[in-house]
């Protein structure tokens, strides 16, 4: 385990989407996975904002993004970057296929002015 609280680098990401949105037929803009249980939630700048929502429910407080070419944290409570001495488990991001915003099909055609 990192030394850091709040990461577990042993926990496998819940999916390849946002769960909440999975669950009720929702889009997202961005995905974030959390580092201490790997719950994958939507970004700040998607409409519903799960990451965020999980990070304040949970008291996990540290995200990664699991965005391809993206390898960085947040910790929501500091509204701070993170350098963590460990990697996560992978995969490190969503599959390279799967569109951002996404999924495909359930992103609607006006997605820019959904924003946050």
């Amino acid at each position: 385990m990192d030394p850091r609280p709040g990461i577990d680098p042993s926990a496998r990401p819940s999916g390849t989407g946002c769960a909440e949105c999975e669950a009720t037929g929702g889009w997202w803009f961005h995905l974030r996975r959390c580092a201490q249980c790997d719950h994958i939630g939507c970004c700040d700048s998607s409409p519903s904002r799960h990451a965020r929502a999980h990070a304040a429910e949970s008291g996990h407080p540290v995200i990664r993004s699991f965005e391809p070419g993206e390898d960085w944290f947040w910790d929501f409570t500091a509204e701070a970057p993170v350098s963590p001495t460990t990697h996560l488990a992978p995969p490190a991001h969503h599959p390279p296929d799967q569109p951002a915003p996404g999924p495909a099909g359930r992103v609607p055609a006006d997605w820019r002015s959904h924003l946050h």
